[in-house]
């Protein structure tokens, strides 16, 4: 590991943390010849599914990505950063467990859709527009209606609170 001040090879630990639940280590380290002090991170090297495109393209899977898009659908929203992060690391997690070499990119998409349509349905509706690319505007009314009847049978489902008792 080189300094990012001086780039020179020599420097030591002087702490380590897990972060992101144990999935990457976190190590503060100190520059034997400047004495600067920087922070790397580390994390396991995980081997995911080569994304197959709609034009058959291949690619590999790339968190930044996905995290661009997230940031795009959720800006200006009541979504934190950590919960789009989270809805990666999930996602990721999906992906490894599926044992596939490669996962085309429409099953991708509708992951992220069916965790930003629990998270947020503005982000939803946002992310599905460019996802989905409709076509006309009847075709978007169409996925607005859907969204809004899912919503309509999720309030349905869920029992009444009980009444609050005066005291």
């Amino acid at each position: 590991m080189r300094c990012p001040f001086c780039q020179d090879a020599e420097n030591k630990v002087i702490d380590s943390r897990e972060s992101h639940e144990g999935s990457v280590i976190r190590r503060r380290r100190e520059c034997l010849a400047c004495k600067r002090r920087f922070t790397t991170y580390e994390r396991v090297e995980e081997l995911y599914p080569l994304i197959v495109k709609k034009d058959g393209r291949r690619e590999a899977f790339d968190r930044e990505k996905i995290l661009s898009g997230l940031k795009k659908a959720c800006e200006k929203r009541p979504v934190s950063v950590d919960q789009m992060e989270s809805t990666i690391e999930d996602i990721e997690r999906v992906l490894q467990g599926m044992g596939e070499k490669e996962v085309p990119s429409s099953y991708l998409g509708e992951q992220v859709m069916r965790r930003l349509q629990q998270m947020d349905e503005v982000a939803y509706v946002r992310f599905a527009s460019v996802y989905r690319s409709f076509r006309d505007i009847a075709e978007f009314m169409h996925e607005l209606k859907d969204l809004l009847e899912d919503s309509e049978r999720e309030r349905k489902a869920k029992p009444a609170a009980p009444p609050v008792k005066g005291g």
